[in-house]
């Protein structure tokens, strides 16, 4: 239950440990089916699954067909759409059951989460075990969780056009939400767990800019703006083309790069110019992060912090080589899922990283925590 104290004539309420424990635990596990969910949405992409469901029924279509004439029926609806009649012409009723089953797995994933995030939110709500400022915080998050169903399906008609291709504006957009969801609920956990834990170093109080772990920051929103170039490079199929390393046919900056008119559609349009962003991306992480675990670790003490600096410079290691690995073998589905993953491991630790950096500011002698 919350605890209410009288402070200055205001009304302040704070949960319990226990309460907070019991609260991130519930966010963590969230946070790991909107992992789940990122992971499978990419192998939905890579498969070609993610037209297969041509309607969006948010209550109906939890139920997939359940017999031959539901499965036949299903396969007619998607029969009437570019998809099948340019790309899957011959395609057979069995070989559709292999790509529903991966698109429904993934909206049906949506939909769990949906659950796995609102009854546990009502329980708490009705024990009190939430405090006042919290509240908020999760409604919001409730609502970005319905957006992103929303945003699915809009990135989904994009695709049942003309060109069986879905948007690559929308597919990162799509990306980028749960990415923004996911980090967003990982940062509450994080501030309920380990919020109190730790105090600063000495030698960072009288200097709290001179904390390095202030960079964290700059890091975690570097990972993301590569997440999000990873969105466009899939979402136009560049990691097809260009499967050479460090070189793109044979030069370092390949010819074409800016072709389109106007100049900045260049950044999102053309493939030539989207995979080598991409890689100037990734080689800024791969110089940047070996720096900031250097300037960090001299400082820094906290073996749990110690450990995370450790932990990031891995994922980023093992980041780097899943995406050179993924680009020379042209996409193959197990390394491209790999590396999707890997990118939202390094998100993690460098959110981690960002989250934890406030334990060692000081301002006016006083910690502070975010909270």
């Amino acid at each position: 239950m919350s605890v209410t104290t009288e402070i200055t004539g205001e009304r302040h309420v704070y949960m319990t440990d226990n309460d907070q424990r019991v609260v991130a635990v519930w966010l963590l596990v969230c946070c790991a089916v909107i992992f789940a969910m990122i992971v499978l949405g990419g192998v939905t992409r890579l498969t070609g699954s993610g037209l297969s469901m041509v309607q969006w029924q948010p209550i109906m279509g939890v139920l997939p067909p359940l017999n031959q004439e539901d499965w036949e029926h299903t396969f007619s609806l998607y029969q009437q759409f570019p998809e099948y009649k340019i790309k899957n012409l011959h395609m057979t009723l069995e070989e559709f059951k292999g790509i529903f089953w991966l698109e429904y797995a993934h909206r049906l994933l949506g939909r769990l989460i949906g659950v796995i995030f609102l009854v546990p939110f009502l329980f708490f709500l009705l024990r009190g075990m939430l405090s006042a400022a919290l509240v908020p915080k999760l409604l919001a998050m409730f609502i970005l969780g319905g957006l992103q169903g929303l945003m699915g399906w809009y990135m989904v008609k994009s695709g049942l056009v003309d060109d069986p291709r879905v948007s690559q504006y929308r597919l990162t957009a799509h990306l980028g939400l749960a990415v923004i969801i996911y980090g967003y609920l990982l940062w509450t956990a994080l501030d309920l767990l380990l919020g109190r834990r730790g105090r600063p170093r000495a030698d960072f109080q009288d200097d709290p800019a001179g904390n390095p772990l202030r960079f964290s920051t700059l890091i975690t929103g570097l990972v993301f703006l590569t997440i999000l170039s990873g969105g466009f490079v899939a979402g136009t199929r560049a990691g097809f083309t260009f499967n050479t390393f460090p070189l793109m046919a044979g030069q370092l900056y390949p010819e074409g790069m800016y072709v389109m008119q106007p100049w900045w559609k260049n950044w999102f349009e053309n493939i030539a110019t989207i995979q080598f962003n991409h890689r100037v991306l990734a080689t800024l992480l791969f110089l940047l992060i070996p720096l900031f675990w250097w300037s960090s670790i001299r400082r820094t003490v906290s073996g749990e912090l110690r450990m995370a600096l450790h932990l990031l410079v891995v994922a980023l290691m093992v980041q780097i080589v899943l995406g050179i690995t993924t680009l020379l073998y042209a996409v193959p589905v197990p390394l491209a899922a790999a590396h999707q993953a890997g990118a939202m491991v390094l998100f993690t630790v460098a959110l981690y990283l960002s989250n934890r950096s406030r334990t060692v500011t000081i301002q006016h002698g006083i910690e502070t925590t975010g909270r």
